[in-house]
């Protein structure tokens, strides 16, 4: 039986992205975050509009999405509760937060040059995004209370990476969903994939004829 319920968070599951971005002062931030989904080559962040992420988006008009797997827990949990951000915001200090200039140290982690923008990559992370902010939307600007609080971000990919691990036999361009094994965030905690349920009839459509012109723009 269902019942009406009034959760705090619906965080029902969506994976775990490892943000780098350039500081002012040409140090790195390395934020981990988890609303964000995607479409073709591009994807919405929801992101604090007081984060330090967020800042380091909004003036450098880029940075690197990267996605941890599995084996990476242990390094993102220790970035948990840590802002780039001094002082560090009432809101993230009521929740414990404190500042934290070397994300990449903390973490154990290894910054990779990028090529389309000057954020550092993860040499860690199974994936890594190269991307550009292309749009800018307020959150919730109906609401009085959380208006100017939250912003949602696109952003258009201008380079993948890929590690061969989780590449299918012989297919360079496409990722084998029995080999990349996520990190998911659900509800706070996280949690990996499982095996594969049932054969899917959208798995039976090609790849490609989802691609979008932006992935020509990608190679310029």
């Amino acid at each position: 039986m269902h019942i009406i319920a009034e959760p705090s968070i619906l965080y029902f599951g969506t994976p775990v992205v490892l943000i780098s971005t350039v500081n002012e002062d040409n140090t790195f931030n390395l934020a981990p975050m988890s609303s964000v989904f995607w479409l073709g080559w591009r994807c919405m962040l929801g992101l604090s509009a007081l984060s330090k992420t967020t800042e380091n988006i909004l003036r450098n008009r880029s940075c690197v999405l990267n996605l941890p797997s599995v084996a990476q827990v242990q390094s993102v949990n220790r970035l948990a509760r840590t802002t780039g951000s001094n002082p560090v915001p009432t809101g993230k200090q009521q929740k414990g937060y404190r500042y934290e200039p070397g994300k990449f140290e903390l973490a154990d982690m290894t910054p990779l040059a990028a090529e389309t923008v000057t954020a550092p990559r993860v040499l860690e992370c199974p994936v890594q995004l190269e991307a550009v902010l292309e749009g800018t939307y307020a959150l919730a600007a109906d609401s009085p209370v959380q208006r100017g609080k939250i912003l949602t971000l696109e952003m258009r990919i201008t380079r993948v990476y890929l590690e061969e691990s989780i590449l299918m036999d012989g297919r360079k361009n496409k990722i084998d969903p029995d080999k990349w094994r996520p990190l998911i965030m659900s509800f706070q905690e996280y949690y990996g994939l499982g095996e594969k349920l049932h054969p899917s009839a959208l798995a039976e459509i090609p790849e490609s004829m989802y691609q979008t012109p932006d992935i020509e723009k990608a190679r310029v």
